[in-house]
């Protein structure tokens, strides 16, 4: 299958001040125009009522599988399970599995620091790796791995098979990206069958439908994958004319008709990106597997910078008959080529060094900033472990530093 899309279109200079719009989420939205309306007589800004999964699921009941949604929380679901689970015998044991689940996301993926939580209870890290790595035995399986490749390890332990199908399945996943190299093995299709059975995301049932709006709807009918776009929820626009024709009203009516174009191109960039995820992904979408994909290579094939890319799928989801994807989980959270580590190393000293002293910048604040800088896509967990590296303290303490008139040493 074949979606191929040449892009020629680039940010034009005047919607370079909307690119909040596209990074926004879709319930952010509505509150990032009404912000730009309270300056700006013309705009009329209304919210349309929201389309959820539910509604999603209601409206496609013949195209969509019903997602099982529970009741309980993934945070009461992992509680109950490590205080009545023997793999966490002792109270040690248990105080550390409860500082673990504090940093598992929604969508059940551990995104703290080990040698931060080492530090926090006075045990060395290689035990609280340790503890971490039982959790490949909890329910959901999955949950509390650190990335995708580790998610789908930790599941492997939950599926019965021949020694040698898991030692092939374990080495294919270590090397998802290359995963055709293995073709050739007499096991290969008794693994890749059982690889498919694992999610992408450990959590998805525990997610509930008001916390997520998708925006990228792909079906699969008869072998054929569909596209839509999900821009029902978008805020209902409407644009009035100046009664008076001086500078300031034309200034603001042009403003007004720029939002509207922002929404317009945040809408055509999504449905270009889905193009082409469907295109690389497509044996995903038919029941294959995530093939890790670069922001670089996307941006280079649709003549949009890297930064265009990462603010468009920055908290972005697609739903399709395999649940509800997070458009970051399509793409490889490794360094840039041209971007070193010891470099982000230098920007988060730099960054530091000037943060203002009464709100110091949390690791998800340097993370936002340094994405965008480097065109990256890296997640908070990896700026933790290189401030931690660096040997400077947390947001928290250095605020408590400022405080008493003390300095950060680098």
């Amino acid at each position: 299958m074949k979606l191929k899309t040449k892009v020629t279109n680039k940010l034009s200079t005047k919607l370079l001040g909307f690119l909040p719009i596209l990074k926004a989420g879709v319930d952010e939205l509505f509150e990032e125009i009404k912000e730009i309306s309270k300056e700006n007589p013309y705009i009329e800004v209304r919210n349309k009522r929201f389309v959820t999964v539910s509604n999603l699921k209601n409206a496609n009941a013949d195209e969509i599988e019903a997602l099982t949604l529970s009741e309980e929380t993934l945070y009461e679901a992992l509680l109950k399970q490590i205080e009545e689970s023997n793999l966490f015998p002792t109270e040690k044991s248990k105080k550390i599995a409860y500082e673990i689940i504090e940093d598992i996301n929604s969508e059940g993926f551990f995104e703290g620091d080990e040698k931060e939580i080492a530090k926090r209870l006075g045990v060395d890290s290689e035990k609280v790796r340790k503890i971490r790595e039982r959790f490949m035995y909890l329910n959901p399986a999955g949950v509390g791995a650190k990335d995708l490749k580790e998610s789908m390890y930790f599941q492997l332990q939950n599926i019965d098979m021949p020694e040698d199908v898991y030692k092939l399945a374990t080495e294919m996943i270590m090397y998802l990206e290359r995963i055709d190299k293995f073709t050739e093995e007499p096991k290969y299709q008794e693994a890749m069958k059982i690889i498919k059975q694992l999610k992408v995301v450990p959590a998805m049932e525990y997610i509930k439908d008001e916390e997520i709006i998708p925006e990228i709807i792909v079906l699969n009918i008869d072998g054929e994958l569909e596209i839509r776009i999900n821009d029902e929820h978008y805020p209902e626009i409407n644009v009035k004319d100046p009664e008076n024709k001086n500078s300031f009203s034309k200034e603001k009516f042009k403003e007004a008709r720029n939002i509207i174009d922002a929404l317009e191109m945040r809408k055509a960039t999504l449905k270009k990106i889905a193009l082409m995820i469907v295109e690389l992904q497509y044996e995903f979408f038919q029941g294959g597997i995530i093939k890790p994909m670069k922001i670089k290579d996307l941006a280079d094939e649709l003549e949009y910078a890297p930064s265009t890319i990462s603010r468009a799928i920055s908290n972005k989801y697609l739903l399709c008959d395999r649940g509800i994807i997070p458009l970051k989980n399509f793409f490889s959270v490794a360094l840039d080529e041209d971007t070193s580590s010891n470099q982000i190393k230098e920007e988060i000293k730099s960054l530091i060094k000037n943060e203002d002293k009464n709100k110091p910048l949390s690791d998800d604040k340097l993370t936002e900033i340094i994405n965008q800088k480097y065109n990256l896509n890296l997640v908070r967990r990896t700026i933790s472990k290189y401030r931690d590296q660096l040997k400077i303290p947390t947001s928290r303490e250095r605020k408590r530093i400022y405080k008493v008139g003390g300095e950060i040493s680098f």
